[in-house]
């Protein structure tokens, strides 16, 4: 999936207080990260989202949008909106699938039980899959190490010829290819 670009796409969204219809067209253009899980009021899909939720101001000053998805409606979406002061607290989109395109555009259905993987994307402007994440049903996400790949992914598209090694942070060395370093790393 790395290098291949997003398949198109309708749905309806819960943002802020509304329901908003959105497409492929809504992250052209933009860094964008579509972070899928499987279900709405669950136990480890709360802490994942509230703790991007907690990132979300700081992934928005460096020009990410946010979808989550889930083969939950919009209407899910809402109801646990307004009931969990976890959840409550998100403003970036909360995707419904329930037909599952999105999902299965992704490749991350599970196999007859109609629920999204536990899976995490980065999106560059072009629509190019830059980043992936699919971790079991148990281990839940840090939204802090996303953030440090979307720095690397953003660092490397803005300076191509160099690369970010392991446990990059922004403001550090990176690494510029080359014949000369081959082996001495």
């Amino acid at each position: 999936m790395i290098n291949t670009q997003i398949k198109p796409f309708n749905a309806s969204a819960f943002k802020q207080g509304e329901f908003v219809e959105i497409s492929e067209k809504d992250v052209l253009g933009k860094w964008a990260v579509f972070f899928f899980y499987p279900a709405d009021f669950t136990f480890v899909c709360p802490t994942e989202l509230g703790d991007l939720a907690d990132h979300y101001a700081e992934l928005q000053k460096r020009g990410v949008e946010v979808f989550s998805v889930s083969t939950d409606t919009h209407f899910a979406h809402k109801a646990w909106h307004d009931s969990s002061d976890t959840i409550g607290k998100i403003n970036y989109f909360m995707v419904g699938d329930q037909a599952g395109n999105i999902t299965n555009n992704f490749n991350v259905m599970r196999e007859g039980q109609g629920l999204a993987d536990r899976a995490t994307f980065l999106i560059d402007p072009e629509g190019t899959i830059q980043a992936m994440e699919i971790t079991a049903e148990g281990i839940g996400r840090d939204a802090e190490d996303l953030l440090r790949k979307v720095k690397a992914a953003q660092y490397v598209a803005a300076h191509p010829g160099e690369v970010c090694p392991a446990k990059w942070k922004e403001g550090e060395e990176t690494l510029a290819p080359s014949l000369d370093l081959v082996g001495k790393i």
